[in-house]
């Protein structure tokens, strides 16, 4: 098959969501329909014990949250699809917002009963940063919830962006009946934990028509005569370009744990999502169907397998063909690697591959010689640009609570902050180690994979900072500056000078007193 049609057939997208909000379930329930998947799994409770297939590292299993992107690869129909279920908490944000970077399109999920959440927020301005393109699924319908109409305007007004729906609810909660499709003119009647083989389609070709009123009811059927024609009015046929360039967010209603709605999203996406997209670069735009290879490393994660003490870089094939057993410029380094077994991912369940395409995600063995941002080509050395580090929230000290297992948590440490599970700042002129998170969970989960995979124990001691700012501008006054507040400067992992802000006041203080420095709260990983 030509490269162009491989490219088509791609469809790469992360599923996105505040916590709870069913991001997961949805997420297995696409999987079910791929064929990837004969069961879905269920989050730990105390009768259920299977856990989620994408939740798969055992403090996953254990807390029932994600704390780890997983990448899933299926077909459905004609199309390969690859699908990045993110983190919803938000001591994992920055997971999140580095899969962003890897995707074409996105699918947000919203909790009908608890409406716009804070996460919800905050990962739909990186999305408005890339311009990704969005669909919004309107979750829990089964469930007591808001009104459709005001959460509807409340999703517009809080995400700032305009809606288009496609399916809209018949009524909601213990009276949910089910959704009525507004470019196929048809109604999906809801029945609990059922098959989509065992939902009844009704094709509405006169509202008026007397089995429908039956069904549904004659209160029911009234409103629904009147949301159709208050929508039709409004919204008539939705603008594709609009879609593709963020402007719109196509909207679908449903219940992911009754697997209902579900098939209507599926459909529109294979049909609406962008193929893979062009990609910036420190040099030029890289068009998906140059014929030199280029990719990306946006995710690397240890011990996937704790059995085998393996680490794998996941790459986002940007351009070209990467094949097996090929050999690829690796632009930092300035060295040719070769992958004799490259993965492809159905969460911790991973199957050698030949090839891959753009918008493809491969796993890559690593033995070290990858970071975040690292680029991956067959043409001209350059760096993909938007993959940014962001600046910590809450800063600990790291401490050894078994010299003699020294080495383990070096190594340990050292590895989990190249996955960008947490950053590691070195104390500038000493050796004291300072892990930066977002949230505290980031902390819990660093010293249970710690113990768990390397057999180090650890604890943590508070450091008052509030943020922490790469230093750039004129060197002489940067190394007069980190030399005056030597307490307050620390090294990241790329030996960048790195201030650490005691608070806000100080902070705004440095920056006036210290107009030939630029304090930024970001860095961007691949320039190193």
């Amino acid at each position: 098959m030509r490269l162009e049609d491989e490219i088509q057939r791609r469809k790469t997208f992360a599923i996105i969501s505040h916590p709870d909000a069913g991001k997961t379930t949805l997420t297995e329930k696409l999987l079910l329909f791929g064929g990837a998947i004969q069961v879905a799994g269920a989050v730990k409770s105390n009768k259920i014990k299977r856990s989620t297939t994408s939740d798969f590292m055992e403090i996953e299993k254990q807390r029932g949250i994600s704390v780890s992107t997983s990448v899933m690869s299926f077909a459905y129909k004609n199309y390969l699809i690859n699908l990045l279920d993110t983190p919803g908490h938000k001591d994992f944000a920055e997971d999140t917002y580095r899969t962003l970077t890897a995707v074409d399109s996105v699918i947000l999920v919203i909790d009908s009963v608890n409406g716009v959440e804070a996460q919800t927020l905050r990962l739909m301005e990186v999305c408005r940063m890339r311009a990704t393109p969005i669909m919004i699924f309107i979750n829990k319908l089964d469930r007591d919830g808001k009104n459709y109409f005001d959460l509807f305007e409340e999703i517009e007004k809080k995400l700032n962006i305009a809606l288009h729906p496609i399916t809209i609810p018949i009524n909601n909660g213990k009276n949910f009946k089910g959704v009525y499709n507004l470019e196929q003119k048809n109604i999906r009647f809801f029945s609990p934990h059922s098959k989509d083989s065992e939902q009844e389609i009704f094709n509405v070709e006169d509202l008026n028509n007397a089995e429908l009123i039956a069904k549904i009811g004659e209160v029911d059927h009234k409103h629904l005569i009147d949301d159709i024609h208050l929508l039709e009015g409004v919204y008539g046929k939705l603008n594709t370009s609009d879609y593709l360039n963020a402007r719109i967010a196509p909207v679908f209603c449903g219940s992911a744990v009754n697997n209902f709605g579900i098939l209507e999203l599926l459909e529109h996406f294979i049909n609406l999502a962008p193929s893979p997209l062009n990609r910036a670069t420190t040099v030029k735009v890289i068009e998906p169907q140059d014929s030199k290879f280029s990719g990306f490393i946006f995710k690397i994660h240890a011990n996937l397998d704790p059995k085998h003490r393996d680490r794998i870089a996941f790459l986002r094939v940007c351009s070209g063909v990467f094949k097996r057993n090929t050999y690829y410029h690796h632009v930092r380094l300035q060295k040719d690697l070769r992958f004799s077994n490259p993965y492809t991912f159905m969460a911790s369940q991973k199957e050698v591959l030949e090839d891959a395409y753009p918008g493809d995600v491969v796993g890559l063995f690593d033995t070290g010689n990858f970071k975040i941002g690292d680029t991956l080509t067959t043409g001209d050395d350059f760096y993909f640009t938007g993959i940014p580090t962001f600046s910590p929230e809450i800063f600990k000290e790291l401490v050894n609570k078994n010299p003699m297992k020294t080495k383990q948590l070096e190594k340990g440490i050292l590895q989990l902050t190249d996955e960008g599970i947490a950053q590691l700042f070195t104390q500038f002129g000493g050796n004291k180690k300072i892990i930066g998170c977002v949230g505290d969970l980031q902390f819990e989960v660093i010293q249970y994979r710690l113990l768990n995979e390397y057999g180090a124990t650890c604890s943590f001691n508070t450091l008052p900072f509030y943020k922490a700012c790469w230093l750039e501008g004129d060197k002489t006054a940067i190394e007069n500056f980190a030399k005056f507040k030597q307490a307050n400067i620390a090294l990241d992992k790329t030996d960048k000078l790195v201030y650490l802000a005691q608070s806000e006041w100080f902070l705004n203080t440095e920056i006036r007193n210290n107009p030939d420095i630029s304090f930024l709260f970001t860095n961007e990983t691949q320039q190193k």
